[in-house]
């Protein structure tokens, strides 16, 4: 792993991200491949209408990019979801 960073921090309930913010860095890092994660703080690990739609944004860059995104991680204090584990990364 070369670094963690924080691309974005949202409202309660809502966060804008885009395919440049989270690129950036691993452009400048010449980094081969990136693992995206956020947090849903109220309990519901599933992914969002947004999540999905960002995830297929994020993968079609990073083809461009030739930079792989591996896996897209939701979390709380309970537990995770992984898009790779559910077979959602293509």
């Amino acid at each position: 792993m070369i670094a963690s960073r924080v691309v974005s921090v949202g409202l309660v309930n809502k966060t804008q991200v885009h395919p440049r913010e989270v690129f950036a860095d691993p452009i400048t890092d010449r980094a081969a491949a990136v693992i995206v994660a956020h947090n849903h703080p109220a309990g519901n690990l599933a992914p969002s209408k947004e999540d999905m739609e960002i995830t297929k944004k994020l993968l079609a860059a990073g083809e461009v990019l030739g930079i792989r995104l591996l896996d897209h991680i939701i979390f709380n204090q309970k537990g995770y979801y992984s898009f790779l584990e559910h077979e959602e990364m293509s």
